[in-house]
């Protein structure tokens, strides 16, 4: 008798709903969603419930009902979560679709994405979360024309193909011309730091084939692009400490460009060349060989300087990369 009951007060409460959103009253709607929940919550029925905080989640965001569109999506991921649901492909591409629609400036944006990240991580991995939702994000971003926010994902994702693609109608769209070895370097670079050699290896090679500024390679016109790929030739090899330090002096103009290559080739170095870890109390944020290696740079251009006449100040060939910042990898 009293499921009876229950069923008729959730069936009440679903023709009131269907009745507010055809009259335009949305927050009642609301209030009816959030009824819903907890019903549908204490009745077991998760499923139901899912689908239904993600249309009406939608169905707010169609209406520029944000407040009540970001409340149901936050509770679509709460209800995830709180029902221990295994990540599903079809949960991976609901949060990414409700993420793209919120607004960039919502408060509650990154809070949805941090727990959406955090219910799909996968093996304990640090809270980073699951590759293939980072996959799903990342292209919902590329098509909102986002690059940077794109590229944090693909970072995470395995798909360094798609990244490479990406990265080119980024730096078509949004870069100056001297800057396409750029645009690629950073991200290969990344992708080292986090020991993902071959989405590094995919995305430099989907970038550099699909590019139409770049020339077939390898070698390349571009030295930065010559380096890269030297660079994960040499890992794919097991390349020794030795290469490495060569291969790093060689292209030290290169490294030069961007103040945070070095620090990436750092961590780079410790972990696919025995580049010993920073001491506890270092002389620098570098450890070990690339400790020496600034202070032989260093040198050199302090003797530069000495050399240079006092009316002329020396000048370095910089090229900008402020198109490409992304986090800390920390």
């Amino acid at each position: 008798m009293s499921t009876s009951r229950s069923r008729g007060g959730v069936e009440r409460v679903l023709s009131k709903l269907k009745t507010s959103l055809e009259n335009g009253n949305y927050y009642e709607a609301h209030q009816m969603y959030r009824t819903l929940y907890f019903r549908y919550t204490s009745q077991g029925k998760h499923d139901v419930l899912e689908g239904m905080l993600y249309d009406g989640a939608t169905t707010f965001f169609t209406h520029q009902q944000t407040a009540s569109a970001v409340d149901l999506a936050k509770l679509y991921v709460e209800l995830l979560t709180t029902q221990g649901v295994p990540p599903l492909e079809k949960h991976f591409e609901r949060i990414s679709a409700l993420y793209s629609q919120i607004p960039d400036d919502n408060v509650d944006k990154p809070q949805y994405l941090a727990s959406s990240l955090k219910w799909s991580n996968k093996d304990g991995d640090r809270g980073v979360g699951h590759p293939r939702l980072h996959q799903h994000l990342a292209y919902n971003l590329w098509q909102e024309k986002q690059y940077r926010q794109s590229t944090q994902h693909f970072l995470h994702s395995c798909d360094g193909e798609g990244c490479g693609h990406m990265l080119v109608e980024y730096h078509i769209q949004k870069g100056f011309k001297l800057e396409a070895d750029i645009f690629i370097a950073r991200a290969v670079l990344q992708y080292l730091c986090m020991k993902k050699h071959l989405s590094a290896a995919l995305a430099f090679h989907s970038y550099t084939s699909n590019h139409p500024k770049i020339k077939k390679g390898p070698p390349y016109t571009w030295p930065l692009l010559n380096f890269l790929w030297l660079l994960l030739l040499s890992i794919h090899n097991s390349g020794s400490l030795s290469l490495y330090t060569v291969l790093c002096e060689k292209y030290r103009s290169q490294i030069q460009r961007d103040p945070a290559y070095l620090e990436y080739l750092d961590k780079i170095g410790q972990a696919f060349f025995g580049v010993p870890p920073p001491a506890r109390q270092p002389r620098s944020m570098f450890s070990g060989i690339f400790d020496q290696f600034m202070t032989a740079m260093n040198d050199e251009e302090s003797s530069d300087d000495e050399s240079a006449p006092a009316s002329q100040a020396p000048t370095h060939a910089v090229a900008s990369s402020s198109n490409m910042e992304t986090a800390d990898l920390d």
